[in-house]
C-alpha cells in the first residue's frame, strides 16, 4: 500500500507542479487534499521536491576543487533540474520572484548558506588565481539564469530550434554550450 500511496504522491506533485507553474498559486483550484490536506501544503510540498535537488547540485563546491570540473558539474546539474523537474523549477523560480513567501525561514536560509558556500568557493579560486578576477555573485546569477531559462522558457526555445520538445541531446548541447562560456570567462589571461 505504502509503495502505491508514494507513486500516486509523485504523481500528483508532478501535476500540481505543472498546474502551479501554468496559472500560480493563487488561480490554481485545489481538488487534491486527501495525500496533502490543503493546497497551501501541497505547494509547499512542490517546492521541497525542488529545494533538495538544488541544493544537491552544489555537492561538488570546495575550495580545494578544480574550478572546472566543479562548474562543469554544476551547470550539469541545473540544467538536469531544468530538463527533469521543469514544472516544479518554474513554481520554485516564480516563487524566488515573489519574495519567497511560502518558503520557510529555514529553507530561505539553507539556500541562502548554499549560495554563499558556492560564491566563497569561486572568491577563494579568484584569490588563488586559479580563475579570472571575476565577481563571483554574478557568475552564480549568469549561471543560474543560464541553465533556468531551459525550464522558465522551455516553450521559446522548443519553438526556436522547431522541435515540439527538446530531447536529450538538445540538453547536452545547452550544457556544453553553458560550461564553455562559463569556462573560457573564467580562464587566466
Amino acid at each position: 500500500m505504502s509503495t502505491i500511496r508514494e507513486r500516486n504522491k509523485e504523481l500528483i506533485l508532478r501535476a500540481a507542479s505543472e498546474e502551479f507553474a501554468d496559472k500560480g498559486f493563487a488561480a490554481t483550484k485545489p481538488n487534491v487534499y486527501y495525500y496533502f490536506k490543503s493546497k497551501d501544503n501541497l505547494y509547499r510540498e512542490v517546492l521541497e521536491s525542488i529545494i533538495e535537488p538544488i541544493l544537491a547540485a552544489s555537492t561538488p563546491f570546495n575550495p580545494d576543487g578544480d574550478p572546472s570540473a566543479v562548474l562543469s558539474g554544476y551547470i550539469r546539474s541545473k540544467i538536469c533540474i531544468s530538463r527533469d523537474l521543469p514544472f516544479a523549477s518554474k513554481v520554485f523560480a516564480s516563487e524566488i520572484m515573489h519574495g519567497a513567501p511560502h518558503l520557510s525561514p529555514e529553507q530561505v536560509e539553507q539556500l541562502n548558506a548554499q549560495a554563499k558556500h558556492n560564491i566563497d568557493c569561486i572568491q577563494s579560486w579568484v584569490d588563488r588565481g586559479l580563475i579570472a578576477p571575476i565577481d563571483p555573485h554574478h557568475l552564480m546569477f549568469s549561471i543560474w539564469a543560464a541553465t533556468q531559462t531551459y525550464a522558465d522558457f522551455d516553450w521559446q526555445i522548443s519553438a526556436v530550434t522547431g522541435k515540439a520538445k527538446l530531447d536529450e541531446a538538445d540538453y547536452e548541447a545547452a550544457a556544453q554550450t553553458i560550461i564553455r562560456l562559463v569556462l573560457k570567462g573564467c580562464e587566466r589571461d
